[in-house]
Parts: C-alpha cells; sequence; structure tokens
C-alpha cells in the first residue's frame, strides 16, 4: 500500500493519538517536563496537520471526524490523570467529561431519530476547546517549573468551567431546536 500525500494530515492526526499514552504515563509518574515537551508536540500536530490539509486540499472526512476526537481524547485523559494527581478538582473533570458526554449523546441521538447532520463547532464549542487547552497548557508549565501567576491558574478552573457550561447548553439549545423543527416537519 502506498501511502499518498494526501493522507499526510491523517497520519499526523494517528501520530497525536498514539501521544496521548505517553503524555498520560509522564503526568501520572509525575514527569511534568517531560509530559510538556509531549504536550507542546501533541499541538504542535493538530496545527501542523490542519494547516496541511486546509492549504493543501487534503481534507477527508477521515480527518473531519478524527482530529477533533484526538483533540478531546488528549483533553479528557489530561483531565483525569490531573484529577488522579489531585491537581485539579474532580468537580472540574466531571464538568467537562459531561459535556462532551450530553454532546456525544445528543449528536447520536440526533443521527439515529432524524438522520444524517453536518456537526460543526460552534463559536462557544471553539472556545470551550481552547479555555481547556490554555488552562492544561498553563497547568502543565507551572508543574514542569514554568512559574505561572495564581490568577491565571484559578481564573483558569473559572473560564473552563464557564465556557464548557455555556457551549454544552448553546449545543443542547441549538440541536434540540434542530431535532424539533426536522421531527415536526418545520423548516430548518
Amino acid at each position: 500500500m502506498r501511502l499518498e500525500w494526501r493522507h499526510i494530515p491523517n497520519v499526523i492526526t494517528v501520530l497525536r493519538i498514539f501521544l496521548i499514552g505517553p503524555i498520560a504515563y509522564c503526568l501520572a509518574r509525575e514527569l511534568y517536563r517531560e509530559a510538556m515537551w509531549l504536550f507542546f508536540v501533541a499541538g504542535a500536530s493538530d496545527a501542523l496537520d490542519g494547516f496541511l490539509a486546509r492549504a493543501c486540499k487534503w481534507s477527508s472526512r477521515f480527518g473531519a471526524v478524527t482530529d477533533p476526537l484526538a483533540d478531546k481524547a488528549l483533553l479528557v485523559t489530561v483531565f483525569i490523570v490531573l484529577t488522579y494527581n489531585q491537581v485539579l478538582p474532580l468537580w472540574l473533570t466531571l464538568l467537562v467529561f459531561a459535556r462532551d458526554v450530553i454532546i456525544v449523546a445528543g449528536a447520536l441521538t440526533y443521527h439515529k431519530l432524524v438522520g444524517a447532520y453536518k456537526m460543526q463547532p460552534s463559536l462557544w464549542g471553539k472556545l470551550s476547546t481552547l479555555s481547556q487547552i490554555t488552562f492544561i497548557l498553563a497547568v502543565i508549565l507551572n508543574l514542569a517549573g514554568v512559574v505561572m501567576p495564581p490568577w491565571a491558574l484559578e481564573g483558569g478552573v473559572w473560564v473552563v468551567a464557564l465556557t464548557s457550561c455555556i457551549s454544552g447548553a448553546h449545543y443542547v439549545i441549538l440541536w434540540g431546536g434542530r431535532f424539533y423543527r426536522a421531527r415536526n416537519g418545520l423548516a430548518k
């Protein structure tokens, strides 16, 4: 089997998925500098695969589905490990996880009861993910010895909580409305 250039973004995404285990291991063993560098590599790979997919028109259905799942898997794993290590509060991790479960359950329900859909991330969804990535990066940097101001870490908890709640509610309202209109034969 020959690898075509257009598959490079997908290969990068899969390689990012393989970084999740080593990042989790380093965090669990409190090897924070190593975790920091691996997290940077994961972030750079996310930027690179997205850039290549757009700039070279190498977008694919596989990439459109796998890339955000890779990001979510990485974030959820890091939240869980840092909560286990008692770095993050349990309630925050449960909130982030609950939001994701609600969105996935809603998408699956919509697909089963209404039909195919094109799930696009909303502005609130993007802000929620950005706040999670920024917060986790600040936490890992702090653990690795790069001193972060306390307001950034404490405020980050509340920004992540707020954007998770708002984006979760936004998706429920948006897709709930679409579901209602589709089930009642109303215009989309």
